[in-house]
């Protein structure tokens, strides 16, 4: 059995985000591996509380302020890990990666599972930054192998990063559409009359672009964002003031069969995000069968999409122009994806693998 650390995550289940939701559909796949991961404490919700076979929880304390949350559960995980002593540590994201010269340093193998380039986030300030790009030179240099989810970002790097590294996509479960209706009308949101977008409340996803282009769009009756904020307000209270018509309905954090509801009776999904690694909501939208509008990004271009689909990021005149054009093309008809290659349990297989091969 490969006994595996998992560090860079705030955990699952129950938890906010893209990271998140990629590594509760990874692990519990994994045959005949045990994985110890760790979690941030002020993150757990009571649906935190349940358990996987084969995966066991160390929830550490950390803090939600912003730029230090991270780096200090991750080297609090880190010290666990040295003590330990897991057969490999699987790090998710630059940030937390810098400290794998450490672990290297005590003798441990590291695999780490490249997101984003995060320093390319709005959120960040000068110094955060710098600290970022730092921690990616670290990362890439001392990890025994890189998972890449985005293969344009792989691209960009020499050839001893490529000689080192994979890229294996994102992926979606299986997905069933939800006759119900009950979430919707607890948040006064129109059965099958409202354009949907989900994501943490940060700058990088672009809501503002998004609330601005619909407020005069007559063909636009509602748009929900299903979201909650990472750190503070500010970007909410931002947000809600730019709702002039009073347009959008705000969710907070979504999951389970209340987002399923939303997926299921949507007319048009909207990505709106200037900066993505890899948008796993933009494969479950897919995976619902509904009508895009997404933002010209590379990552976008990670799936086949027709031209018709993108509009100019950042930009709320392109994005009403590409909102108009496809409500009016799909006319309610489901779109039937191609997401053959991005299937969970073939790259929980793969990863497997790779965290094996490093031991």
């Amino acid at each position: 059995m490969t006994k595996i650390a998992v560090i860079g995550t705030r955990g699952f289940p129950g938890i906010q985000g893209g990271v998140e939701m990629h590594c509760e559909n990874i692990y519990p796949r994994m045959n005949h591996v045990g994985v110890t991961l760790y979690r941030r404490k002020p993150y757990l919700t009571e649906a935190s509380a349940h358990t996987f076979p084969g995966i066991s929880y160390v929830d550490l304390p950390s803090t939600r302020v912003k730029g230090f949350e991270a780096v200090l559960h991750s080297f609090l995980s880190v010290c666990h890990c040295i003590v330990h002593r897991p057969q490999v540590v699987h790090i998710h994201n630059i940030g937390p990666a810098m400290f794998a010269p450490l672990l290297r340093l005590f003798g441990l193998k590291v695999v780490l599972t490249y997101h984003s380039p995060n320093y390319e986030h709005k959120k960040w300030g000068m110094v955060a930054r710098t600290l970022l790009k730092m921690s990616e030179s670290l990362a890439l240099r001392f990890s025994n192998h890189i998972i890449f989810v985005n293969k344009f970002q792989r691209e960009k790097f020499a050839e001893n990063i490529l000689a080192k590294s994979t890229y294996i996509p994102n992926g979606i479960p299986a997905v069933e559409r939800s006759e119900a209706t009950d979430f919707l009308r607890r948040h006064g949101i129109h059965l099958g009359k409202y354009i949907l977008s989900v994501g943490r409340l940060t700058p990088e996803k672009g809501f503002e672009y998004l609330i601005e282009a619909v407020q005069h769009m007559p063909d636009v009756e509602q748009l929900v964002i299903a979201g909650g904020s990472d750190h503070d307000t500010s970007y909410f209270e931002k947000l809600k003031q730019l709702d002039v018509n009073g347009k959008v309905v705000f969710t907070g954090f979504t999951s389970g069969e209340d987002l399923r509801q939303l997926y299921s009776h949507a007319q048009l999904y909207v990505l709106s995000s200037v900066n993505e690694g890899f948008p796993l909501v933009l494969l479950e939208a897919m995976a619902y069968g509904l009508p895009l509008a997404v933002s010209d990004i590379p990552a976008t271009h990670l799936v086949d999409l027709p031209a018709s689909t993108y509009f100019a990021k950042a930009d709320a005149e392109s994005m009403r122009r590409c909102i108009s054009a496809q409500l009016a093309a799909s006319a309610g008809t489901p779109v039937a994806y191609n997401l053959t290659e991005f299937n969970w349990p073939s790259i929980a297989q793969r990863t497997q693998e790779i965290l094996a091969a490093v031991r």
